[in-house]
């Protein structure tokens, strides 16, 4: 029974270790929009952000994180697969 307990606890914790590492690398690409070469590169920090909110049931974060990949993109191919795929993510999250 401790084992059980103990394997959860550590479960626990690197599963909240690993949300803070996915989305403190995508926020650190984002910080560095002034060097990005490509506003596509930004994009896919932009959605990966969101979609690792998603990931760990952050909806407070995940739909401003979703809104704002939405803004980088206005300009794209509307039928473009990554952006559908995000939409519907994003719907998911209403």
């Amino acid at each position: 029974m401790g084992r059980r307990v103990r394997a959860s606890r550590n479960s626990r914790s690197r599963k909240s270790s690993q949300r803070l590492s996915s989305s403190h690398e995508f926020q650190r690409i984002l910080n560095l929009k002034c060097f990005a070469p490509d506003e596509s590169v930004l994009g896919l920090a932009q959605l990966g952000l969101a979609r690792a909110y998603a990931l760990f049931g952050d909806k407070e974060k995940a739909r401003p994180a979703y809104q704002d990949f939405f803004a980088l993109w206005t300009d794209a191919v509307p039928d473009i697969s990554i952006l559908k795929q995000a939409k519907a993510e994003y719907a998911k999250l209403q």
